[in-house]
């Protein structure tokens, strides 16, 4: 039922985006949004979490909650931290269209677990997020908030629509990075100051399309939406692939809230491909598949990792458990019991809300805060300013953990992208309604060249 409310969420995302976005002025005017700076919750769940066994991968830094003090979380030494705040923001979408705001709260509640056990060395995170509304004026406006009235020393775990192509030369302007824990269009993966966490539509569509020729395909279908970057950078880079492997893709891009949605079911069945490859939110990714599975269409359709979402097993028609539906995953599996997969859990049930999501931008956002935490602890705390955290953020490298594919680094290039290898699971009907059937593998996008080359 969350899943259709959500889709009906999106109705209103196709005129607000394609007019809003053509809109580029940074003299500009909307609403704030509201600040999340609460450092912990009061009707959280205090239930851990327990596997049977562990993965080898992650840093020596997590572990179980301890009964004198959080491992895993900052100092971990159970004082709380009383000293000067450090003033860190965020900008998501949380209003508006949907809420998409799922990263900054696994940050948030990391940073309350820090402030419990010790803060930066003795300094308590200040957090504090703001709403865009799905709006880049709002998001403009909200951001020059916090770097210019708040003077936060960093940005992490935003997660938006429009505030990457937004902020992106103003950020660099006032030499704020940002460690976004979901990125979405093209801009948040090509700009030198900001670096996601997770993979991004583009990869996750590919990696989906490397799955299905795999599996035997020799066609292909791209199914995505007319969001400014978002859409056509998605089918390109399926297209790119596909000639890099000798497979044809036709692409289609409708409305971001369905509205067309038959219809660009209908025109890919008449593209008569051997597989069709849908990238969309999650709630647009069960929108298309139960169109095609109400429309008769035999053809596989496969996803990308926002239908890896708890609900989904239960929003989608029979036909897509009966074939086991697909998708490539940008993070680990929900239920694994890697040691950071294992704080996520922890942290989210201890120092979030209940009502927080448990899905992978969760553990994106999650991530975003461990890197950055990991970081600042190695500062003077009395010398944390936005210049140190700038360069001692853009100097991570070589962080292992458990929650990606590969170690996660910043990094001085023009553009990042750390994570670019997944895994693949699809929708079975017992368990948590998901299982893996390959595990970790890179993402073949020829656009990655320039990273790989980077990273030798």
């Amino acid at each position: 039922m969350k899943l259709h409310l959500r889709l009906l969420a999106l109705l209103a995302v196709f005129a607000l985006l394609t007019t809003a976005c053509g809109d580029d002025s940074d003299d500009s005017s909307g609403g704030g949004g509201d600040a999340a700076a609460d450092s912990s919750s009061d009707d959280s769940s205090n239930d851990d979490s327990s596997s049977d066994d562990s993965d080898d991968a992650g840093s020596d830094d997590s572990g179980d909650m301890a009964a004198d003090g959080d491992a895993g979380c900052g100092l971990g030494n159970g004082q709380e931290a009383t000293g000067d705040p450090i003033k860190v923001g965020a900008v998501v979408g949380a209003t508006g269209p949907a809420d998409f705001s799922s990263a900054s709260k696994a940050t948030a509640a990391y940073f309350a677990c820090v402030n419990a056990n010790g803060g930066i060395n003795g300094r308590p995170i200040d957090y504090q997020v703001e709403d865009d509304q799905w709006d880049p004026a709002v998001a403009a406006t909200v951001a020059r908030g916090l770097v210019e009235d708040e003077g936060v020393v960093a940005m992490i775990g935003s997660t938006s629509f429009v505030e990457c192509a937004a902020n992106a030369d103003y950020y660099e302007e006032q030499n704020v990075l940002v460690i976004a824990g979901v990125g979405v269009p093209r801009e948040c993966f090509h700009s030198r100051n900001i670096s996601p966490t997770n993979q991004g539509p583009r990869l996750s569509g590919i990696g989906a399309a490397q799955w299905a020729v795999e599996q035997g395909a020799e066609s292909l279908a791209c199914v995505s939406n007319v969001i400014p970057n978002f859409g056509a950078w998605v089918c390109e880079g399926i297209t790119a692939y596909g000639d890099s492997v000798g497979v044809p893709v036709s692409s289609f891009n409708g409305a971001p809230d369905l509205s067309d949605a038959e219809t660009i079911v209908l025109q890919a069945m008449e593209a008569d491909t051997d597989a069709v490859v849908v990238v969309e939110p999650g709630p647009g990714v069960v929108g298309y598949i139960n169109i095609a599975a109400a429309q008769g269409d035999e053809t596989p359709w496969y996803g990308p990792t926002s239908s890896y979402d708890l609900s989904v097993p239960a929003a989608v028609d029979q036909r897509w458990i009966d074939d086991n539906f697909a998708m490539q995953i940008e993070l680990v599996e929900l239920d694994s019991a890697g040691p950071h997969n294992t704080l996520w859990g922890e942290v989210m049930d201890k120092y979030g809300n209940d009502s927080d999501p448990r899905d992978s931008f969760s553990q994106a956002g999650l991530l975003a805060a461990l890197v950055f935490v990991d970081a600042l602890l190695g500062l003077d705390p009395a010398a944390i300013d936005r210049n140190s955290v700038t360069d001692v953020v853009r100097a991570i490298e070589g962080f292992e953990t458990d929650l990606m594919c590969g170690d996660w680094y910043f990094g001085d290039g023009d553009r990042h992208q750390a994570n670019h290898a997944g895994r693949i699971v699809q929708i079975v009907p017992d368990g948590i309604g998901f299982e893996t059937i390959k595990d970790c593998h890179e993402v073949l996008d020829p656009e990655l060249a320039d990273i790989l080359a980077a990273e030798g």
